[in-house]
């Protein structure tokens, strides 16, 4: 997906992934986000959880994205929520990040490992940020099941790129890492993430029929919700996994 078309199609998303708010809160209470608790975050779309949580938990903290439309919405949403002299948005791009060595108690990249070219290439570019004892939060999708070759072709997604959970920890497990917790998504969550994508998708084509890449952003619309509903629900996970260095 170009960065264009993933901005026209998160215009109604707050967080950009199948996390809800609830599971937002609980990864929060798993994590002991607390008062002074220093966090960066790679790839962090619109900013919703380190606004979330310095609103809700006094925590501090760093995004990094690419996308000028969602970190306009970021700054306007640690305004909305008071929290703007506690975090703090940057534009570039997260996988050349220049990571201040040791300075945070949590760094994380949720749904966005591309950055580092795959799950142990993120998790490299993460672990200099952080303390000792302190946290990464890797957002992943993985395999509910071996998918069948038409569910990729329809998600448009190499079988290899993810694995199943056991096969997920085998790759923390060899990128040097340990799994000490997880808040994964559920059908609702996934729903909430993909359907008002839909909208977004269809209000954007009814304001720029004449637009040269509006037939583009209707296939992209069409594919997205019959590979959603057909592949994605049945076969696809995602999860936030809360791991730490060996």
């Amino acid at each position: 997906m170009s960065l264009r078309f993933h901005e026209i199609s998160e215009a109604r998303n707050r967080i950009l992934n199948p996390l809800t708010h609830d599971k937002m809160a609980l990864l929060a209470e798993i994590c002991g986000v607390s008062p002074g608790v220093r966090q960066l975050d790679l790839a962090c779309g619109k900013g919703e959880m380190l606004c979330r949580w310095a609103a809700d938990h006094g925590a501090e903290g760093v995004g990094v994205d690419i996308s000028d439309v969602f970190l306009s919405a970021a700054h306007e949403r640690a305004e909305e929520l008071g929290v703007a002299d506690r975090v703090r948005f940057e534009r570039g791009d997260a996988g050349a990040y220049a990571v201040e060595p040791g300075a945070y108690d949590i760094v994380s990249c949720i749904g966005a490992t591309w950055i580092g070219g795959g799950l142990a290439g993120t998790l490299d570019l993460m672990r200099p940020g952080l303390r000792d004892g302190g946290l990464l939060l890797v957002g992943e999708p993985y395999w509910i099941s071996p998918p069948p070759a038409e569910a990729c072709a329809a998600l448009q997604v190499e079988a290899a790129s993810f694995g199943t959970l056991p096969e997920t920890l085998d790759r923390f497990e060899a990128a040097g890492v340990e799994l000490i917790e997880m808040v994964l998504a559920d059908q609702d969550s996934w729903d909430r993430y993909m359907a008002p994508q839909w909208w977004a998708l269809s209000d954007w084509l009814r304001a720029n029929p004449g637009d040269p890449e509006a037939a583009e952003v209707r296939a992209f619309l069409e594919r997205s919700r019959r590979s959603h509903l057909a592949y994605g629900r049945r076969h696809l996970g995602w999860g936030v996994f809360v791991v730490r260095p060996c």
